[in-house]
């Protein structure tokens, strides 16, 4: 499932677009694409611009209060897993025909969502625009309230980024764990379809994830750091490990709870961190204390991701089939 899900059209590697233009502009992009947020630097001082744009139109089609709730958080995320503070949001309002009173109902829920997150999470909306009428034949785009945000980071020697970096790095979750398939990409992979509600979105809790992972950044004590969206689990630490070329090897599902749900759920406010054992041990008692749920689930070693019971799935199978995906369907 894992190998299917990072080559599809989904997951796939955008590598084939963003190697088309020169993302390297006067040398002040500090983190390329590939991560959770392009950052740039702010000349004349140590400060780095995080930049991210987010939105999940599946989860908008089956709820567009959650789903529009959920592209502001998800946006969020991906400033603070670099370690950037969140400061404000651009939006791109792209709907169909307003005429039609069902359209009209997904905006309205819409920007009550994004009202929602952006109010939790002080990430203010400073700008935006709207395109309707995205309709062909009378068939209409799903609701897509496109999130464009922006946040800073006081120091870019601190910034985070995703890979993998030293082998017998723990790995550690940050946040809940509830296991939620609906409109998830593994639902779509295992039944042709998507079913149900998409996750739900706690934005209190939210907030005190991230908060807690930025400090972790700030303070030097975690070497890598990724959010948790598209895919759940498992393909968030595919995503390390590619990125580091380091393999990982994870521990057993914890028990009461189907494992693929576990590894595929698409549950929200979720992070991956990195640390060296030690450090790991303090910050899972940490987070306890701050009522926060974290767990180990593996650790980087190897060359291939290692699920207990399973055979390993080579890193270099692994990336063939993430890269391969796009570059086939332009060339075809």
């Amino acid at each position: 499932a894992l190998e299917s899900l990072m080559g599809s059209p989904h997951l796939s590697s955008r590598r084939w677009i963003w190697e088309q233009y020169d993302h390297m502009v006067m040398a002040d992009t500090v983190q390329r694409p590939g991560g959770d947020a392009a950052v740039v630097r702010v000349h004349g001082t140590e400060k780095g611009l995080a930049i991210s744009c987010d939105v999940t139109p599946r989860y908008c089609a089956a709820d567009p209060r959650e789903g529009a709730k959920q592209a502001v958080a998800e946006c969020w995320r991906n400033l603070t897993a670099v370690g950037a503070d969140p400061l404000a949001i651009t939006d791109c309002m792209n709907f169909g025909n307003p005429e039609r009173p069902e359209i009209m109902g997904e905006f309205v829920e819409a920007v009550k969502g994004m009202a929602d997150a952006c109010s939790a999470l002080s990430f203010p909306v400073v700008s935006g625009n709207v395109s309707l009428y995205n309709e062909t034949n009378g068939v209409a785009i799903p609701p897509t309230p496109a999130i464009g945000g922006i946040g800073l980071i006081p120091d870019i020697a601190s910034m985070a980024t995703l890979a993998l970096k030293q082998d017998g790095d723990a790995l550690i979750l940050i946040g809940p764990e509830g296991g939620h398939l609906g409109h998830s990409l593994y639902q779509e992979l295992a039944s042709g379809e998507y079913e149900g509600a998409p996750p739900p979105v706690d934005l209190a809790a939210e907030r005190r994830a991230g908060d807690f992972v930025r400090g972790l950044i700030r303070s030097a004590r975690v070497s890598a750091v990724h959010d948790i969206s598209d895919g759940g689990l498992l393909v968030a630490v595919a995503e390390m490990a590619l990125a580091g070329g380091l393999g990982v090897a994870l521990d057993a599902a914890p028990e009461g709870r189907p494992a693929h749900a576990v590894w595929f759920g698409e549950d929200q406010g979720r992070y991956l961190v990195a640390a060296t054992a030690d450090e790991a041990a303090r910050i899972l008692q940490e987070a306890a204390k701050a009522g926060i749920p974290a767990r180990r689930v593996g650790k980087a070693a190897g060359d291939a991701l290692k699920l207990p019971g399973e055979a390993p799935l080579l890193l270099s199978s692994l990336r063939t089939a993430h890269e391969r995906w796009l570059p086939a369907f332009m060339g075809g």
